[in-house]
């Protein structure tokens, strides 16, 4: 596989070809994928960071960096995602540790809180994350809320 390219964006210098294609990927596996309806369009990407991985120019992989006090009141991580055809390649490891390593850069030393699909534990236990409270449903799919301590 080709070496992703990667980009973080604020929402004011995104194209709006790159708009569409986060919304699409995001829809795709999300919506369409997971069978969830749910509100994509939350109001907070306007406030996000948005992490896009390209490769040979398209966007396969995605996350998003909040602020704190967007959605918690530490730096948080969502619609995490990768597109199907890089799916079992490895590319969400690299995602979540490109995500990371652009954290301390715009952040220094930081508190990451996240919301987990809770079939993705194991994964996000992986970059240090510790289940903090009970599961949870959120769109009708289980979550729970994890935290990864202050990054040096």
């Amino acid at each position: 596989m080709n070496t992703i390219q990667w980009q973080l964006k604020s929402f004011d210098e995104l194209s709006a070809k790159e708009v569409y294609e986060i919304i699409r990927l995001r829809i795709a596996i999300f919506v369409v994928e997971q069978n969830c309806p749910y509100q994509d369009a939350d109001r907070k990407d306007q406030k996000a960071f948005h992490l896009m991985g390209f490769l040979n120019n398209e966007l396969v992989a995605y996350a998003r960096i909040l602020p704190p006090g967007v959605s918690y009141p530490d730096v948080s991580i969502g619609r995490v995602v990768s597109s199907s055809d890089v799916r079992g390649k490895g590319v969400g490891k690299l995602l979540m540790k490109q995500a990371l390593d652009e954290i301390k850069i715009k952040f220094e030393k930081t508190s990451i809180r996240i919301s987990a699909q809770s079939y993705l534990i194991k994964f996000y236990s992986s970059f240090g994350f510790k289940s903090v409270g009970e599961e949870y449903l959120e769109d009708n799919i289980p979550h729970q809320e994890m935290l990864l301590e202050k990054l040096s």
